[in-house]
Order: C-alpha cells, then sequence, then structure tokens
C-alpha cells in the first residue's frame, strides 16, 4: 500500500512540528516540519517524489539559515577584565577564600604568586575558572603602575 504524498509531507511535518516541543533544537526541527508542511501543498501539483525531497531540503536549509539571521545572538555572561571586589575571608597562597563580588559571594583563590590578603580588602578580578574567581590584591596592581 502506497501512501499519498501529500499526507506524507503533512505527517512529517506535522510530527517534526511537535518533536519541537518535546525536544528544544533551536526551531531546526520546526522549520524542517513548516518546510515539509510547504511541500505537503507543492506535492499536490509537483508529482515527482524527487523534487518534493529536493524543495524540502532548500526550504528547511533556507529557513533555518535565514531565522538564525533574524534571532539575536546570545552571548554568555563573562566576567569582564580588571573588575573590583573585597575579601570577606583571608584568602591565602593555594587555598580558596570568599569575596563579595557583584553583590554575591564567591569563591576565590590567588593568582599563581601572590602573597596571602586579609579581609575587607580590595581585589582585582582577573578571570574566572568554574564558580571560582582569580584574584590579585589591588595594592599589587597600583604599586606596579
Amino acid at each position: 500500500m502506497l501512501v499519498n504524498p501529500t499526507i506524507f509531507w503533512l505527517v512529517a511535518g506535522l510530527l517534526l512540528c511537535l518533536m519541537e516541543l518535546f525536544v528544544p533544537t533551536a526551531f531546526v526541527e520546526l522549520m524542517m516540519g513548516f518546510s515539509a508542511l510547504i511541500v505537503a501543498g507543492v506535492s499536490l501539483i509537483v508529482p515527482y517524489a524527487n523534487l518534493q525531497v529536493l524543495l524540502w531540503m532548500i526550504l528547511s536549509l533556507g529557513s533555518i539559515v535565514g531565522l538564525r539571521r533574524w534571532l539575536p545572538n546570545r552571548r554568555v555572561a563573562t566576567i569582564e577584565d580588571a573588575q573590583e571586589a573585597e575579601t570577606l575571608t583571608e584568602i591565602l597562597p593555594g587555598q580558596t577564600g570568599r569575596v563579595l563580588y557583584e553583590g554575591n559571594s564567591w569563591r576565590a583563590r590567588l593568582e599563581a604568586g601572590e602573597m596571602a590578603i586579609a579581609p575587607h580588602q580590595r581585589v582585582i578580578v582577573i578571570g574566572r575558572e568554574g564558580n571560582t574567581l582569580i584574584v590579585i590584591s589591588e595594592k599589587l596592581l597600583n604599586a606596579s603602575e
């Protein structure tokens, strides 16, 4: 029993659109589903399966690329270079302590070769490794200027 191409494209389009609800793929499945629904309409006029598949591929690729251009770029929040923080606990070389950074308490460790920093001292955040900030003493930075 052969399936009517129009019904095939309708079912494929609906399944792809539904899959986007359960397995989010940044609208890739949704665009492929919409393309299949368009091809379902075209299949009433163009009976050639090869052309239908080619049209579906072109529409899918074109709509995915086009959608990426219209959606805003998502950027991962990063720590800016050289921002200030304040130590909450003493930070010893080779160990971690706590700093107050942008209103939140963060785990922090010293840059290699740095001497201990007492509590309630200003430090400069120079990087991040996971949830741990890498800091240097503000005094050290001012002494080198």
